[in-house]
């Protein structure tokens, strides 16, 4: 083997997740099953979660039958007992992907105070109790390789706040307990990295742009239009361009980053 094909082999190496053990949230989401794909691809065992077991299992069963190792374990993450009851059953977490999040799309006078508590309790609270659950899983993981990879899925309006002149009514506009609540899940990420950093637990961020679903865009193309032009490139996201950033975060070629946040928007906080 020459030295530029050890040098591939290497590069290719460093992204590889074979015998590791991943969790993804929300995985049949439409940036979930994306995600989810790029670990299983990579080598991993995915644990597929979400609420839905119906959903859950067709996903399992659409994974398993193109040969990807894969398990579904269907409940609730903002239910904290039922975090603790899984977690506590697992030897061994590699990768922990806190994607969930609920919300009710509702304009700013109807808003309640429950809403934003929903909205809060299933990502903030919840990433932080599946990762004080799963820390036994995680510290497992790594003991026999050298490191764990937390990610934590926040959004382009934890940094920024929606355009609103992108939106052709109030009712359409991001909602404003999202956002909030993305920030929040930003700065947990940093108090998570500080507190597991010694452990060589990775805690990260994933920062993703205008990833709409492609109903979304085909039901209005003059707003997926505007939303394309605010970009740097020019274009809306595609979900599977999300599966790089997130595979590069879990993988050992992040192995000496913890506590940023890796932003996928197209340039759109950058402006």
């Amino acid at each position: 083997m020459g030295r530029q094909d050890a040098t591939l082999f290497s590069t290719q190496a460093m992204f590889r997740l074979n015998g590791r053990v991943a969790f993804v949230s929300a995985a049949p989401g439409h940036l979930g099953r994306a995600m989810t794909r790029a670990l299983a691809s990579a080598g991993a065992h995915v644990i597929v979660n979400a609420r839905d077991d119906a959903k859950l299992a067709a996903f399992e069963s659409e994974l398993s039958d193109e040969g990807f190792s894969v398990e579904r374990a269907a409940f609730d993450v903002a239910d904290a007992d039922s975090v603790r009851r899984f977690f506590a059953a697992r030897d061994r977490i590699d990768i922990l992907v806190n994607n969930a999040i609920s919300m009710t799309g509702k304009p700013f006078d109807a808003l309640a105070p429950s809403d934003f508590a929903t909205t809060y309790a299933s990502s903030v609270t919840a990433a932080f109790e599946a990762v004080r659950a799963a820390r036994p899983a995680l510290r497992a993981a790594a003991a026999a390789t050298g490191q764990a990879s937390v990610i934590n899925i926040a959004s382009m309006y934890g940094v920024v706040s929606p355009d609103a002149r992108l939106y052709d009514s109030p009712r359409k506009q991001s909602p404003f307990h999202y956002g909030p609540a993305k920030a929040a899940l930003l700065q947990l990420t940093r108090h998570l990295a500080a507190e597991l950093g010694a452990e060589n637990i990775r805690v990260n961020a994933l920062v993703p742009g205008p990833f709409p679903r492609p109903e979304v865009q085909s039901a209005d193309p003059a707003f997926a239009g505007r939303l394309a032009a605010r970009t740097m490139l020019g274009r809306l996201g595609d979900a599977a361009e999300i599966a790089g950033p997130l595979l590069f975060l879990a993988s050992p070629a992040a192995s000496f980053m913890t506590g940023q946040a890796l932003t996928v928007d197209g340039g759109w906080t950058a402006w």
